[in-house]
């Protein structure tokens, strides 16, 4: 089976994986600490939920350290929840988390995915540049992308307007 293929993707001094072995547990849980969704999220949970995920895990090369996370939860045919996404303070406004999208959505192992889903309060923007996303309900902050078979979403957002 499949699940287990690293993918891997370099830029600059930054790398993403999705090598399980790589992910620090201390640094992600030290992360959702700081967001709005995981705070008080514990580390035992933390943990279940990275061995039952595809995870992507960024690090700064330079310094040897994990600075984020997007963590997708799928079937690997149908079904992919976009989670987890997070970018150390430090490092954020480089176009990490863009980046790390694009590593997601170019993932060989989630191609074939047909429904996306992700929850967000305040990054609407980033995300509103992948895919068919639409809002069903602004109050809820749902997204949904229907992809065709085997192709990553197609770029606009509210359903019709182009990018």
């Amino acid at each position: 089976m499949m699940n287990d293929a690293i993918y891997e993707a370099r830029r600059g001094g930054y790398e993403i994986s999705t090598d399980p072995a790589r992910l620090d547990l201390d640094r992600i849980v030290a992360l959702m600490r700081t967001s709005y969704w995981a705070a008080e999220r514990t580390r035992e949970s933390t943990e279940a939920s990275l061995r039952n995920s595809r995870c992507f895990g960024l690090y700064d090369t330079s310094h040897e350290r994990q600075i984020g996370l997007t963590r997708v939860v799928t079937d690997y045919a149908t079904f992919a929840w976009v989670c987890d996404v997070i970018v150390d303070e430090e490092y954020r406004g480089n176009g990490l988390g863009v980046w790390m999208m694009e590593t997601v959505l170019a993932d060989p192992r989630l191609r074939g995915v047909r429904r996306w889903t992700l929850a967000t309060r305040n990054a609407h923007a980033l995300y509103a540049r992948f895919g068919s996303f639409h809002w069903p309900s602004p109050a809820t902050g749902w997204r949904y992308a229907p992809a065709p078979e085997g192709r990553i979403p197609q770029c606009h957002t509210g359903g019709t307007r182009p990018l």
